[in-house]
């Protein structure tokens, strides 16, 4: 497996042809550290939010911001949107939401000469960082509009179809607390979300940052450091990142072992109602790669499939009524599953 598809390919993340793999990911390396230290001028502690967001963006995937509100979930879509040079977009999902109001619609006008017929106004899915603010309170009709625009990166409207821009990535938040008047998000669209990532309240210095960096006058606005080309140029070098045989078995021993069906863990048979799928296979090989490339590293290792198992794999299970009733959680299940690999 190669790490770049040519030479003379003039894709490279770092805007400069034939240079050798190892210079592209270490240049790449460098973008992504800029990135990250851009983000932590607006975002406070929250490291591995951080990380987790970078990873999937660039290995091209959706994410789901799990946590309570006035976490700064809003703050760090708006920010990822600047420091990487993406038009986004916000909806704010709502009971009353039309999946017109999500993908857009047709308009009858009438032109000159008095000759009617109809246009497409597009809406705001088309954009390359659309975030979903509390998607689970609009119904399942309006969730599923998103269904579609997230697998196949198209849209159809009235028989047409409609390519949505590239890149393009949702990142949805949702509030675990308030659960009235919601509707959870059926497992078809979660198994969509590359991660779920959840975001966990700052420690003491993080929030004594935010007590004095953000009552002030000043507001910090970090500076854009990638563009969208840039970034679909890293996102094609992350694939091409060769994955070693030792990490591809690790990833398949995880996952299988996640399925009731093909587990031989006894807490898995008897607490899973049922596991992930080759989505999360997947989902893990290009996570290991662009963690990797993100730390400068030539190759991934069985410690990223370890650090982005709770992740990937934590909205892709789900857990008996009985094992719920008794306190067990995913986060333990995923926890014997790594440790059969680590």
């Amino acid at each position: 497996m190669t790490l770049t598809a040519s030479p003379e390919d003039k894709d490279s993340p770092n805007g400069r042809a034939g240079q050798s793999p190892v210079a592209e990911i270490e240049a790449l390396a460098e973008k992504m550290t800029a990135a990250r230290a851009a983000v932590g001028q607006a975002i406070f502690g929250q490291e591995q939010v951080v990380e987790e967001s970078m990873v999937t963006l660039l290995a091209g995937g959706h994410v789901l911001l799990i946590g309570v509100p006035g976490l700064g979930k809003t703050r760090l879509v708006e920010t990822l949107g600047t420091v990487f040079g993406l038009d986004d977009k916000r909806v704010q999902f709502t009971p009353d939401l039309m999946p017109a109001d999500i993908l857009g619609s047709e308009v009858l006008e009438e032109a000159e000469g008095g000759r009617r017929g109809f246009r497409f106004i597009k809406g705001p899915v088309f954009a390359q960082l659309l975030m979903a603010d509390e998607i689970n309170r609009a119904s399942p009709r309006t969730q599923s509009a998103l269904l579609q625009a997230m697998q196949e990166k198209r849209v159809s409207v009235a028989g047409q179809y409609y390519d949505l821009p590239k890149p393009f990535h949702v990142l949805a938040t949702q509030n675990p607390l308030e659960q009235e008047g919601t509707y959870p998000l059926p497992e078809a669209q979660l198994d969509r979300f590359f991660m779920q990532v959840n975001v966990e309240y700052p420690d003491l210095e993080a929030e004594r940052n935010i007590l004095i960096k953000t009552t002030g006058n000043e507001d910090v606005k970090p500076g854009q450091v990638m563009d969208p080309e840039t970034l679909m140029a890293a996102q094609r070098l992350v694939r091409s990142v060769p994955v070693g045989e030792s990490v591809a078995e690790a990833i398949l021993t995880l996952v299988r072992a996640g399925r009731p069906e093909t587990s031989d863990l006894a807490t898995v048979q008897a607490n899973v109602s049922w596991g992930p799928g080759p989505r999360a296979s997947q989902a893990l090989m290009l996570g290991v790669r662009a963690r990797a490339v993100i730390e400068g590293r030539m190759a991934p290792s069985i410690d990223d499939v370890l650090a982005l198992a709770q992740p990937i794999l934590r909205h892709r299970m789900a857990l008996t009524f009985a094992a719920r009733a008794e306190g067990v959680t995913l986060e333990e299940i995923i926890d014997a599953l790594a440790a059969r690999i680590g």
